[in-house]
């Protein structure tokens, strides 16, 4: 991955072009503050699991009756726990 020197100032002039360019052209920016490097924006490689991903598997699985009752069961536990926002903004 291609590491660009800026400086502070120029990344808060152009921080929006900045987060695309490390979003889309996968590249870091190293922040200078008087010529020294204090921080870095890089691309996340953080994976997403969507809903539709997690639908497309479930469709795929083969899973036997018990199984599926079972997996059933345990969504449904695990849904329960989680529950809802406190606050509904958040």
């Amino acid at each position: 991955m291609k590491k660009l020197r800026v400086s502070v100032t120029d990344v808060a002039r152009n921080f929006a072009g900045c987060v695309n360019r490390a979003r889309y052209q996968n590249l870091s920016f190293v922040l200078l503050k008087n010529g020294a490097p204090v921080a870095e924006l890089t691309p996340s490689t953080e994976k997403v699991c969507r809903g539709s991903d997690l639908a497309a598997s479930i469709a795929k699985a083969r899973l036997s009756d018990q199984e599926a009752k079972t997996w059933r069961r345990e969504l449904q536990a695990a849904r329960a726990a989680m529950g809802g926002p406190k606050d509904k903004w958040q």
